[in-house]
């Protein structure tokens, strides 16, 4: 009977007293405990103690855009689950992201309270199209533990209604690809609309306060920096737990050969489901995170575009390594940072380029290059020995 943990280095790694020390081995964790260090503590004595005019001081521009970076590399870990662990390329991830958005988006829109241009308990929006009370699904969406419900609720019962159907059905490979693009360019549709109660296609915009405390103070823009940098590691943490657990393996010989996995006494429908609906939650925590940083959310998050560039972030870094999912979101996010300033016009034709160099010569990702490097390098230091 073929077993996914028979032969496997692993195998002894699920013994209790030894899983802590097998996520990531000293160095991995010496990592972790530097990149703690950096966000809880460097990133906020150089932006908000350092003054403005030193060459140390880190702007709260470059807070914000990191901060919307990490979001991005949240949504990159999730992807990574799915896809690099599964082998389920979703291109509907855009989707999860944007509904995570949405949900803290109504909370912070209600935090606005009379500030608005027509100083109504409305949103401007709804004011501007003669709205004269919120819509059933509003309710008690002034509550923040509400609204963070919310944010793990939608995309989770979305994802897990929609997984089981087309997992039951055993819709897989581009077919499934597919149907997760179209479910996201029928959202991307429906919030469009102005009736549906979620700004159009503008949007949510203009908040002005999270429980009470202004968001645009370099305090709160910190906060939000630090909260999302610790959701990141944390995820890392997570996500390395589950793909060297016996749940991760089982997944792996799910992507490699799902139909020996099936005669060997296991239901893929319900690891996939597992994993496809944490990967929804995953993204739509992401995309609460990302909301009060960047300052507005519409339907273009839901775009097809977006999908397909999560997927070309983990591409990048290097697919089923979950730092190069992070290092991808953090490389190609920071190369369209740059790119759309200098030259917006050929940043898609960059992004095009990328993804087709990478698929040619770098079907590992930038983490396969290293780890390439990095082989050759000790094969050559161990020759040297034997010749000496």
């Amino acid at each position: 009977m073929f077993d996914p943990l028979e032969d496997s280095p692993m195998r002894d790694s699920f013994k209790p007293q030894s899983r802590i020390g097998q996520l990531f081995g000293l160095r991995g964790w010496t990592g972790i405990i530097a990149a703690l260090a950096i966000i809880a503590f460097v990133a906020p004595l150089l932006n908000l103690v350092v003054p403005a005019g030193s060459a140390l001081h880190v702007s709260d521009y470059a807070v914000s855009l990191l901060g919307k970076i990490m979001c991005y590399a949240i949504l990159a870990l999730a992807m990574d689950l799915i896809w690099g662990y599964t082998g389920i390329l979703s291109l509907g991830h855009g989707a999860f992201f944007a509904l995570g958005g949405y949900a803290f988006g109504m909370y912070l829109m209600r935090q606005i309270g009379l500030d608005g241009v027509y100083h109504s308990e409305l949103p401007d929006f709804m004011v501007f199209l003669d709205w004269k009370a919120y819509p059933w699904y509003w309710s008690f969406t002034d509550h923040i533990g509400y609204a963070a419900a919310l944010v793990v609720l939608v995309p989770g019962v979305l994802a897990f209604v929609f997984g089981y159907f087309a997992f039951r059905s055993r819709i897989k490979g581009v077919y499934f690809s597919i149907i997760t693009q179209a479910m996201t360019f029928a959202f991307m549709l429906l919030f469009f609309r102005n009736d549906t109660g979620f700004g159009g296609n503008n949007g949510f915009t203009d908040f002005k306060r999270i429980i009470g405390v202004p968001i645009h103070t370099s305090e709160m823009r910190m906060t939000l920096f630090v909260i999302t940098g610790l959701v990141l590691v944390g995820t890392l943490i997570l996500a390395r737990y589950l793909v060297t657990s016996k749940f991760g393996r089982v997944l792996t010989a799910i992507r490699d050969a799902e139909s020996r996995v099936m005669f060997s006494g296991y239901d893929p429908l319900w690891y996939k489901l597992a994993i496809w609906t944490l990967s929804a939650v995953i993204a739509g925590i992401a995309g609460a995170l990302y909301v009060p940083q960047v300052g507005i959310i519409n339907p273009g998050e839901m775009s097809p575009a977006m999908s397909i560039e999560i997927a070309i972030w983990v591409a990048v870094g290097g697919r089923g390594t979950l730092v190069g999912a992070i290092l991808g979101a953090f490389l190609v996010n920071g190369a369209k940072s740059w790119f759309t300033v200098a030259f917006p016009e050929y940043w898609l034709f960059f992004l095009g380029a990328i993804f087709i160099a990478v698929t040619l010569f770098l079907p590992q990702g930038v983490i396969g290059l290293l780890k390439t490097l990095r082989n050759k390098k000790s094969a050559s230091a161990t020759a040297v020995e034997v010749a000496a």
